[in-house]
């Protein structure tokens, strides 16, 4: 997966020196501003002077820890909010430089690497299957700040093409949204319906204040979604998916309900549920 960039900070202080013009000389104090960018990918900070000329570095990450580099990398202990300082020598004096860094969750999945063992070490999102699981062996989620991720594996191959429906309470709000003996616990505010294998996936959003009513209003919205890594091996397919948390309604919040199922590719029979048919809706808990 592309590295994904959180949070880009162009951090700039200025003093200004004083110009005083008199009858005999002009006295004129240079400048001496301090600025640097900080890039921040997942938990690591890569900070980069921009002030030519600047000289005596002496970071203070905000963290406890210190450094002298120019341009150093460093990687904060969790989430949270730290205030990293620059002190450096600018045109003779002494000039001190400060932002503020926010930590948020990050994972370890990477969309476009070629590979899905990154998965391993996701393995707190695990969604329980039970008798109706059919085609699902595994189903996983993660998230960050930007997307929702999703892995499975299924018996199969990806040219069955089979149909996915992705049920999602995206506000975690049962008063809101299609209510469904298909997955008990949630008002279900978007659909996501399509071969996501071989076609891709159409976006529905619940339609009326009538929650017991099939009626989705299509979508058009675009890079709402990625399938990243596909394989197959041993009579199995196995995937990973992303959703972009900020094109589909609603899945900024702290939480969302999603039950998910598969369906033959000519519409003749349900392959699978995750979780269980007629079972809560698995919740993913984004609060962090």
């Amino acid at each position: 997966m592309k590295k994904l960039r959180s949070y880009l900070f162009l951090c700039c202080v200025t003093l200004t020196g004083t110009f005083l013009q008199g009858c005999k000389s002009d006295d004129y104090e240079p400048q001496t501003d301090l600025a640097y960018e900080v890039l921040v990918e997942g938990n690591t900070a890569t900070f980069k002077v921009l002030t030519a000329g600047a000289t005596n570095y002496n970071w203070d990450f905000g963290d406890g820890q210190t450094s002298s580099d120019a341009n150093p990398s460093h990687t904060y202990p969790g989430k949270g909010k730290y205030v990293p300082t620059l002190t450096a020598m600018v045109n003779g004096k002494s000039t001190e430089s400060s932002t503020v860094i926010r930590i948020a969750k990050s994972s370890p999945v990477k969309i476009n690497d070629n590979s899905l063992d990154d998965w391993a070490a996701v393995t707190k999102d695990v969604v329980p299957l039970g008798t109706t699981k059919g085609v699902f062996n595994v189903v996983k989620f993660d998230y960050d700040g930007n997307y929702i991720y999703m892995y499975a594996e299924m018996t199969g191959k990806k040219a069955d093409g089979n149909i996915f429906d992705f049920y999602i309470d995206s506000d975690n709000n049962a008063g809101t949204g299609l209510l469904t003996g298909t997955f008990a616990g949630g008002g279900y505010d978007i659909l996501l319906e399509g071969q996501l294998l071989t076609g891709g996936l159409d976006i529905f959003y619940h339609a009326g204040t009538n929650q017991n009513a099939f009626a989705f209003d299509q979508q058009s919205i675009a890079e709402a979604f990625n399938v990243g890594t596909v394989k197959e091996e041993g009579g199995m397919v196995k995937f990973e998916m992303r959703i972009a948390r900020g094109k589909l309604k609603g899945l900024t919040g702290e939480g969302m309900r999603v039950g998910i199922q598969a369906i033959k590719s000519d519409w003749s029979v349900v392959l699978g549920n995750a979780p269980d048919e007629g079972k809560p809706s698995f919740f993913l808990d984004m609060s962090e």
